[in-house]
């Protein structure tokens, strides 16, 4: 009996073992996409290569990467039901997660935008989008209309090469008045990215003065992804 007590003991800490290395590796992997100096053209490819190698879903799975869930569930408690008849915008969809969340959630009209061209057709298999676009969230304006969308949400998009601080006005732009801008990202970027450290929440505060937005709440939240805190902007057009 002790022994085989110890046997299960011995193969519960290697599975353990195991994904804390899994983990380790995948995250590592991640920082790649991440790194200084690296394009937008460079992100994009880099997704469009994880993507096409069909390990993006279980490499970004839940319990590692909790950004969707987060911003879906926040999102559901800014616009209560009737949900089907709100407009939600995906910024930086990835394979889909966060428009599988909204989907749970009963949001139909979701649509996705991305870089990535292995992403947005990994997203376009999990059929719950009504458009996909692909395309960077920049400065540029979107071939979006003014005041389209009840929010649009961003999860996982920010970080070092991925979607710059002027993005906020083509945000703002696309929003309807009274809908909401959401972002959600690593609480670190704040100071380890070049085009956010002293840039990104000046920017957001300049905006709330000038009349553009109002600041619905900042918040932090424990291991956003990979065991790093992450923040959650909400800001709601005016």
């Amino acid at each position: 009996m002790i022994k085989q007590i110890r046997q299960v003991m011995a193969s519960e800490k290697a599975r353990r073992f195991q994904e804390e290395g899994e983990r380790r590796d995948v995250a590592a992997y991640a920082r790649r996409a991440h790194r200084e100096g690296i394009s937008r053209e460079e992100v994009a490819q880099f997704y469009s290569q994880w993507a096409k190698s069909n390990k993006y879903d279980m490499d970004m799975a839940p319990e590692r990467y909790r950004g969707p869930r987060i911003a879906a569930d926040r999102v559901s408690e800014l616009i209560p039901d009737p949900r089907d008849s709100a407009r939600i915008l995906d910024i930086a969809a990835g394979s889909g997660f966060l428009g599988q969340e909204l989907w749970t959630k009963g949001f139909r009209l979701i649509d996705g935008l991305d870089p990535s061209e292995g992403m947005i057709e990994a997203a376009r298999k999990k059929n719950v989008y009504s458009n996909l676009i692909c395309d960077f969230m920049s400065e540029k304006m979107l071939n979006i209309n003014t005041d389209t969308y009840d929010a649009v949400v961003v999860t996982g998009g920010m970080g070092e090469g991925h979607i710059p601080c002027n993005a906020l006005y083509e945000m703002i732009r696309i929003v309807k008045p009274g809908g909401y801008v959401v972002i959600v990202m690593r609480e670190e970027y704040l100071e380890h990215v070049h085009d956010y450290k002293d840039k990104l929440e000046p920017l957001m505060k300049e905006l709330e003065i000038s009349g553009r937005w109002t600041r619905v709440s900042r918040r932090v939240v424990p291991k956003y992804s990979f065991e790093n805190n992450g923040v959650i902007f909400i800001y709601q057009k005016k």
